[in-house]
């Protein structure tokens, strides 16, 4: 005999306590609950601007957007592969990290049959799909959570291996964000959304299994909050969400989450060679530091770097 669920008791069901490991480096997850809003991008500045910090962290990138993994393309890593599968990170930009997309061009090397076509390319880890089930999913989570060998990957003599570990997660409130929670004790989550009330939605859910996983919850960064005009300098809020229109539906729905105030930790504005940078490899929080004191990207840099500053001092705070 089957039996049905509600919604509501399912949720009992799956968020059920587990006991938890301690995480070996402090970490800190980047979630976005909806795609398409600048997460992994956020992700790679945020962990830039954190090596960049006074302190010269030793950072790491953990992408556990297992079935579209994109931080080898914002790190210049495209198409790289890790040697025999192992889970050794790969460094650029003097930050090392680990990806499902390293173990995919191996593994449809070893597993597709040769190819009749002689003008045919080797597939790559772009052209790798990972076709799995949630235990599959879970099971290479697990992995790339307790098995990467971070010790390898920074070469500053720190036996302990990383400062502050930036884990990039997949989009929405699945079976990964929900395995994270349930496995690790995480020191802090930041949700990345655009300022529009289709994205708040998503947010919504996302802040309500954190809370309900009784995760650390440091704030909200708005993506592309405003455009800066490089004429006048003023603020145009293009998408809404504007913190000073207290009649602004977005504005509403952020301060009925008790997401307001200082949760909102970071509002980036909309500049153009951001999205450039991630396609060539550069985060911008490193191909952007010579820009003049009137462009619009030294606006994004110094929000970027507030974040970071942010976050660091409250995992210090809540570790010490």
């Amino acid at each position: 005999m089957r039996t049905l669920y509600s919604n509501r008791a399912f949720l009992r069901i799956i968020l059920v306590p587990f006991p938890k490991f301690p995480a070996e480096d402090p970490s800190v997850e980047v979630s976005s609950c909806k795609g398409g809003v600048g997460k992994s991008t956020i992700a790679t500045n945020l962990a830039v601007s954190l090596s960049l910090l006074p302190q010269r962290l030793r950072v790491g990138i953990l992408d556990l957007d297992v079935f579209g993994p994109s931080i080898p393309t914002l790190m210049g890593l495209k198409n790289v592969e890790e040697p025999d599968g192992a889970l050794i990170p790969i460094t650029n930009h003097s930050i090392p990290t680990m990806s499902m997309a390293y173990l995919l061009s191996s593994a449809s090397h070893s597993s597709s049959s040769p190819s009749t076509n002689p003008d045919s390319e080797p597939p790559t880890n772009e052209d790798t799909p990972v076709v799995w089930r949630g235990l599959m999913v879970q099971k290479a989570v697990q992995q790339l959570l307790f098995q990467t060998d971070w010790s390898a990957g920074v070469s500053q003599g720190a036996s302990s291996g990383l400062d502050i570990l930036v884990v990039d997660l997949p989009p929405g409130t699945g079976d990964i964000p929900l395995s994270v929670g349930q496995l690790v004790d995480v020191d802090s989550t930041i949700i990345i959304t655009t300022p529009d009330v289709l994205s708040l939605s998503d947010v919504r859910r996302g802040v309500s299994m954190f809370r309900k996983l009784e995760i650390p919850l440091t704030g909200l960064v708005i993506n592309n909050g405003y455009f800066i005009c490089p004429n006048c300098t003023e603020r145009h809020y293009l998408f809404g969400g504007n913190p000073n229109d207290s009649e602004n539906m977005f504005t509403k729905g952020v301060k009925a989450m008790g997401m307001d105030g200082d949760r909102i930790i970071g509002e980036l504005p909309l500049v153009v060679d951001v999205g450039r940078g991630g396609e060539k490899g550069i985060p911008y929080a490193l191909s952007g530091r010579g820009v003049g004191d009137n462009d619009p990207g030294k606006v994004w840099l110094a929000a970027m770097t507030s974040v970071a500053e942010r976050i660091w001092g409250e995992i210090q705070f809540n570790t010490n």
